[in-house]
């Protein structure tokens, strides 16, 4: 009774910590906004909003309509004089088509070929006939994401030969631009029936939301119904999505009335600058776009929730109201959604690990989890699990400081991104800092000794304790923390060595991902405008990747231009069980921090004698410097500066590997993927013993210690509520297995096992039943490991017997059935009683 009552006396505490982290998550979210390419929203500070009234179609709408239409025509009349060129579209593979431009449209081009549920299009220019002009990003949304290609309107005329790609709701980006439409009605609604100020409505994951001014007053869900009933109306209407180029200072006269959205155009935009807009009925919108054709496309809308925000996520700016929507193009796909979302609330690792007493977070300690003992088992099984791979794949296990002098990090060259984020202190009038990641320390230990060619590649793999100085109100739960564990490993390793060492890690992944049940999804970044080192390195680093991958053989993406500065990087994605993608592996190729810390290796090469060296050219090397004055977090100034490769040296490759990435965070996903359902080799509950009586106790006390002996998770219930309610217990608490011991199991030396969903498996006597459970103890075996069993020394037959791993034969004798349980049990409370 205590195992199931006492983890519900959080629940309470975890709501109040989740609505603490709500409320500075919207004070925080927004600050992205203050920024863009072309400008930067400076002294924001403070409220704009003025008095507002609420009213019912205000008069902004018919002038902004209007003034709308008239810069429209000027538009149409514009596009008229743009040059009109065959061009080639060229769309999938090998299927062309001629076309003209600034007349001919994506839309002309799906309808020819049939693709009747297109929402956008993406296009790669090779070349371009003209342009209305260069556009800059103002609207309120997030500044653009990094793309291959450019997303645009099925309506949008081409402006060159290209490639086209269709998108429709079930791509990525598809989707994106269908609830992006849906949140432009959403708004629309909104000024129809409050005449609110928008301010920023977005697609995010999992639907959408609009931002909106409204001063004192406040949406609840009591708008709900009127808000859906109005957006039914947008929906009716058919409203075509139509984009309009104007000037600063045309976009400034169309918003007037808003002072969000003329601050907005005023810091962002410059004065010769372009922007655009669009209109779908009677809203016009600072936005980049694409959207749909038109709103008759959205015919599934609901309300999911609301919320309150800040102007550019400041307490100290306006207060707006934010409503959360949800939109599909068929009821059933919305329904299925919501359905999703139910069952990730039911899965919340928040509140499953304290429904099962795994852990718990305290604001004593904000974005550090205190693990009880059953969560325990699951972070050490899974660190125990990795290093028996780190035996098999020749990984070696290190450990490294927690607490470095600045200068490690001035001379990685992480000090000038990273410092805010880390913990600092001063020592004894010096600067010290928590560790935020395990690499610097690592290279410090490559640099201690001499190393050869021979010594490559050196695998070092390290379970360290990592603090990171995450904003309050980006806290949440195992999955955004300040203090964490990483799987981390570094591979210093030769050039030629690159490809084999990326391929090994991706095997690696491989293995942990399906032994846990997980799909993934890898995605090849390559070098980005902003970059250090030389291009021959990156094109062999990339070469390298990609071949790997080629050789891995699985589906991959390439992310042009998505790389770290320091070099190209393989990202792995898993997806859980409701199909939500978590950012959890990646291989990254690093040349910058073996040249910051100086790290050479001794070739296998001949060092040119001395007389002979003097002969040839003399390469004049003017070291890279970096200088790091005084601050707040480090009195003393500090100059890094760069290092000449030996003769006879050369510096390594290194390759940052992690598989489950953060502990927390993987457990986190391992939560709610399994929804605490853990298999039984991870189990933390694996066996609970379940007397029918107190008069077995003696014999089952005997079992437990016997199965504690053998290393499995058990539990004894010797509490005094009934039998069904033991088992009913033991169901909630997902114990893989019930024994059941009665009179028959004393006298025959068995046990009666139950599942964890209740199914009668049937007696093992005892013989067979720690054979049974042996086979479930380890998880599947690994490629490596059946490597290592192939090369070592041992009788063949043992060989193929380790090399098969098969279930055991046992003989599952036929149990009592439930009737006779049943009895039991009955007359067990009949002498209670």
């Amino acid at each position: 009774g205590k195992q199931i009552c006492q983890p519900y006396k959080r629940i309470s505490q975890m709501k109040a910590s989740n609505e603490m982290q709500e409320q500075e998550h919207k004070r925080t979210e927004n600050v992205r906004l203050t920024t863009a390419a072309a400008g930067t929203i400076e002294n924001f500070e403070g409220k704009i909003g003025g008095d507002f009234k609420k009213e019912a179609n205000p008069s902004f709408l018919k002038e902004r309509e209007d003034l709308f239409n008239q810069l429209l025509e000027k538009q149409k009349e514009k596009l008229l004089t743009m040059p009109k060129e065959e061009i080639t579209i060229t769309i999938g593979e090998g299927v062309e088509e001629k076309g003209i431009s600034f007349e001919t449209t994506p839309f002309d081009l799906a309808k020819k070929l049939g693709k009747q549920k297109t929402v956008a299009a993406k296009v790669f220019y090779s070349k371009k006939i003209g342009s209305l002009g260069n556009i800059v990003v103002a609207d309120d949304e997030e500044a653009p994401k990094k793309r291959e290609g450019e997303l645009i309107d099925l309506s949008r005329p081409l402006e060159g030969s290209c490639s086209l790609q269709f998108l429709t709701i079930e791509d990525p980006e598809g989707l994106e631009v269908f609830w992006h439409s849906s949140a432009h009605i959403l708004g629309e609604s909104l000024e129809r029936i409050y005449g609110v100020h928008l301010c920023h409505g977005p697609a995010i994951d999992g639907g959408f939301f609009y931002d909106s001014f409204m001063g004192k007053e406040i949406l609840s869900q009591g708008n709900f119904k009127e808000i859906e009933e109005a957006v039914r109306k947008c929906v009716k209407e058919n409203q075509k999505y139509e984009r309009l180029v104007l000037t600063k200072e045309e976009a400034l006269q169309i918003f007037k009335y808003n002072p969000f959205k003329v601050q907005l155009i005023t810091s962002k935009i410059p004065e010769a600058g372009l922007t655009t807009v669009y209109k779908c009925g009677s809203l016009v919108d600072l936005c980049t776009g694409p959207h749909i054709p038109s709103t008759g496309l959205i015919k599934a809308f609901k309300v999911m929730k609301n919320s309150s925000a800040y102007w550019l996520g400041s307490s100290s700016n306006d207060s707006l109201q934010r409503i959360y929507g949800l939109a599909y193009p068929t009821k059933d796909q919305l329904m299925k959604h919501v359905k999703r979302i139910e069952e990730a609330a039911k899965r919340d690792h928040r509140k499953l690990g304290i429904q099962q007493d795994l852990f718990f977070f305290d604001g004593i300690s904000p974005g550090s989890a205190f693990y009880y003992d059953e969560g325990a088992k699951i972070y050490n099984r899974l660190i125990e699990f990795c290093r028996n791979e780190y035996r098999m794949r020749g990984y070696k296990e290190v450990i490294s400081p927690n607490i470095y002098n600045l200068k490690l990090w001035k001379n990685s060259g992480h000090y000038s991104h990273y410092i805010e984020n880390m913990f600092a202190l001063s020592v004894e009038g010096q600067g010290f800092g928590m560790k935020p990641m395990n690499c610097p320390g690592h290279c410090v230990m490559f640099q201690d000794k001499l190393r050869s060619y021979k010594d490559l590649p050196l695998r070092w793999a390290e379970f360290g304790v990592l603090h990171r100085n995450e904003i309050s109100g980006a806290l949440s739960g195992l999955f955004r923390v300040r203090r964490f564990v990483q799987d981390d490993s570094h591979i210093f390793c030769r050039m030629d060595q690159l490809q084999e060492e990326c391929l090994g890690c991706l095997d690696f992944a491989d293995y942990v991902y399906t032994t846990m049940g997980f799909e993934y999804v890898l995605n090849l970044s390559t070098r980005p405008e902003k970059y250090i080192g030389k291009i021959e390195e990156w094109d062999i680093a990339e070469k390298a990747l990609e071949d790997a991958l080629k050789a891995f053989g699985k589906p991959w993406n390439l992310n042009p231009g998505d790389g770290v500065f320091y070099g190209p990087k393989i990202d792995i994605h898993i997806k859980d069980a409701l199909g939500r993608p978590h950012q959890i592996g990646t291989v990254q190729v690093d040349f910058q921090l073996p040249n910051r810390f100086d790290l050479q290796y001794r070739t296998e090469e001949k060092i040119v004698k001395e007389e002979e060296e003097d002969k040839k050219e003399e390469v004049k090397f003017e070291p890279a410097k970096q200088h790091f004055p005084a601050d707040k977090f480090d009195k003393e100034a500090y100059t890094w500066e760069e290092k000449l490769v030996k003769p006879g040296f050369k510096r390594p490759c290194i390759v940052h590997r992690a598989i489950l990435g953060s502990i927390e965070r993987f457990m986190g996903c391992l939560v709610e993927h399994t929804a605490s359902k853990f298999p039984f080799w991870l189990s933390p509950r694996q066996i609970a013993i379940v007397p029918i009586s107190e008069k077995y106790l003696e014999f089952c006390e005997k079992l437990e210690k016997r199965l504690l002996f053998e290393g499995y998770n058990v539990f004894l219930d010797n509490s005094s509520v009934t039998f069904n309610k033991k088992v009913r217990n033991m169901q909630l608490l997902q114990y893989n297995y019930q024994f059941v011991v009665g009179e028959e199991e004393v006298k025959t030396l068995t046990v009666d096992i139950r599942s964890r969903s209740n199914e009668r498996l049937g007696k093992l006597s005892f013989d067979d039943l720690f054979k049974w459970l042996e086979y479930q103890k380890k998880p599947p075996m690994s490629r490596y490991e059946q490597k290592m069993i192939d090369a070592m020394w041992v009788p063949e037959d043992e060989k193929i017997r380790l090399r098969n791993n098969e279930p055991p034969k046992v003989n599952f004798m036929k149990g009592e059935d439930k009737k006779k349980a049943d009895k039991a049990e009955s007359k067990s409370e009949e002498k209670k009683e």
